[in-house]
């Protein structure tokens, strides 16, 4: 009985010691801030790995912003490697104490997040096409700055408490003073007509 006790309190004190706070990076720079590493169009790779650590689907993303103050537009359109093009628009809020919200049409909710330092911690439910239905995820995203024009994106995605899938993304900043017009017309021309 002493040992399945003592083996359980040790393995909650080893996972609790894994997890990490934003506030953590607070001193860390450059200072992520969404509205100028987001100003403007950008491009995207990424690789998505399955529960068992196996590359899943490989894709590239462009994607391009637009803010007025702390009010912003992400627009972001995906290749995948298996032929499937997806996108997304993101209406995001950055409020001054680093906090973040934000909504795009397959978010279910609202999503919430926090910018300390070079980093930003964002979670939400991501409602994925899945064998002719839906299926709603957890999504934990972790971004980190890692000069001005690069950011690295790591999300896991969770479904029952359990972790399902994992993605790496690198994020590359291209012309901050882009229209987002151009993106948003290719995005238009990938949305079925009803």
């Amino acid at each position: 009985m002493w040992k399945k006790t003592s083996l359980a309190a040790l393995l909650t004190l080893l996972l609790s010691g894994c997890s990490q706070s934003v506030s953590e990076y607070q001193n860390e720079t450059p200072e992520l801030k969404l509205n100028q590493f987001f100003q403007g169009t950008a491009k995207a790779w990424g690789v998505l790995h399955n529960w068992q650590g196996k590359q899943s689907v490989r894709f590239s993303a462009e994607l391009c912003g637009e803010w007025q103050g702390g009010q912003g537009n992400l627009y972001e359109l995906f290749y995948f490697s298996d032929g499937r093009i997806e996108q997304r628009h993101w209406q995001l809020q950055q409020q001054s104490d680093g906090s973040v919200s934000g909504t795009a049409g397959d978010v279910v909710g609202q999503a919430t997040g926090q910018l300390a330092g070079n980093a930003l911690y964002w979670q939400y439910t991501l409602r994925l096409p899945y064998d002719g239905d839906t299926l709603d995820v957890a999504v934990k995203d972790w971004m980190y700055l890692i000069d001005d024009d690069n950011l690295i994106n790591r999300s896991t995605l969770h479904k029952f408490g359990l972790q399902v899938a994992e993605l790496t993304l690198s994020i590359q900043r291209q012309d901050t003073n882009a229209s987002c017009v151009a993106l948003q017309q290719k995005i238009q021309q990938q949305v079925p007509q009803s």
